[in-house]
């Protein structure tokens, strides 16, 4: 089964996908980009991400190449193209291909990519012991709210995380929680989901919107305000959201225990609704 990779409206096989070398989003990190999973060979949630594809779009004064419902074609062909038991498909929008300039012209045609791969989900045994963090200065630009493809600040917490030998690192601005690096962050405190409210200093993940309302239907109170990091340390329970990581506990911060070092059980019953819902 192959790798299959999608530029401008033609599928072709990976090893041979090719972009110009004054794309600009080579060039500036003039782009934007959605990543979606399947279950059962199905994606999940894809009107949201492709809502909040078009929503980068727009703040960036950049032309979507495709309206949803064309998008959704594209990806459901790329996943029956591939054929994997579990994708992982992702999507790019750049401004496109022009000479090396800062300013760009209304002219530009935008460059869609698209690539779906194996998707290899996390062992179970994992979510069920939970995982270590580590926190790090949030470095990242003032628009975090964008899906951009400008990722230093992440790649650079992520080398971290490879270094220091644990799963995640929790971005901390002015001593307040953000977020993950590729992850969201909740914890609970006193039987309230707590997470970082949506704005410019989060990217809002679709799976975020899911669990929070998985967490409302449950009859769980939800704040969203942010979280000193002292507080993170003392919290009950810690647990981050993503496409990748689903409902995932943490179960020690820079070597700290949360709680009594076992995931929770508001996460747990979180973790289960999710699950249910999503396979």
């Amino acid at each position: 089964m192959p790798n299959v990779a999608f530029i401008n409206g033609a599928f072709v096989p990976l090893a041979e996908a090719k972009v110009s070398i004054e794309d600009r989003g080579f060039q500036f990190g003039d782009g934007i980009y959605e990543v979606i999973r399947t279950y059962k060979g199905r994606p999940f949630a894809l009107e949201a991400h492709l809502a909040r594809l078009d929503r980068s779009a727009t703040a960036l004064d950049l032309t979507q190449p495709y309206a949803r419902a064309e998008w959704t074609h594209h990806v459901l062909e790329g996943i029956k193209r591939a054929a994997y038991p579990e994708a992982k498909i992702y999507v790019q929008v750049t401004r496109g291909v022009a000479p090396r300039d800062h300013d760009y012209s209304d002219e530009v045609m935008p460059t869609a990519v698209m690539t779906v791969r194996e998707f290899y989900p996390l062992d179970r045994s994992v979510q069920a012991a939970g995982v270590e963090a580590i926190t790090t200065e949030d470095i990242r630009w003032g628009r975090c709210d964008i899906k951009s493809v400008n990722l230093l600040a992440n790649v650079l917490a992520r080398q971290q995380v490879k270094q220091a030998h644990v799963f995640e690192a929790i971005l901390v601005n002015e001593g307040l929680v953000t977020e993950g690096a590729v992850s969201n962050v909740m914890v609970v405190q006193g039987g309230a989901v707590v997470t970082a409210p949506e704005g410019p200093r989060i990217l809002s993940g679709v799976t975020r919107a899911v669990v929070l309302d998985l967490a409302l239907k449950g009859g769980l109170p939800i704040q969203e305000r942010f979280v000193s990091q002292a507080d993170l340390y003392k919290a009950d329970e810690v647990f981050l959201t993503g496409t990748t990581v689903e409902v995932l506990a943490v179960i020690r911060i820079d070597g700290k225990i949360i709680g009594d070092g076992r995931p929770g059980l508001i996460t747990q019953r979180l973790a289960a609704s999710f699950t249910s819902l999503a396979g």
